[in-house]
């Protein structure tokens, strides 16, 4: 039997400071105005700014669109589990 290898995509479009797009996401594991906490198909992805709202979500097509002015995007590598358990010990 052979084994068939899919490719994951993951893409990130950021209009202006204040519109971000995404594809490639996976799940959605918090968030609120300051922080989104995404998983993608290439590791966990935190998005910080101000007055942030999740415009569009569809997981089933791992598109996101998140409105507000954003700051910073930072990958955490794969989960971001592990950080929130660090720092609630």
């Amino acid at each position: 039997m052979s084994e068939q290898i899919v490719k994951s995509s993951h893409s990130l479009i950021l209009d202006n400071r204040s519109v971000l797009t995404l594809t490639g996401v996976t799940d959605v594991q918090g968030f609120d105005e300051q922080t989104v906490n995404l998983v993608t198909d290439v590791g966990a992805l935190v998005v910080k700014g101000e007055m942030l709202h999740i415009n569009k979500l569809n997981l089933e097509s791992k598109d996101v669109q998140i409105d507000g002015k954003i700051n910073s995007l930072q990958y955490m590598g794969q989960s971001t589990k592990s950080i929130k358990s660090k720092l609630f010990r």
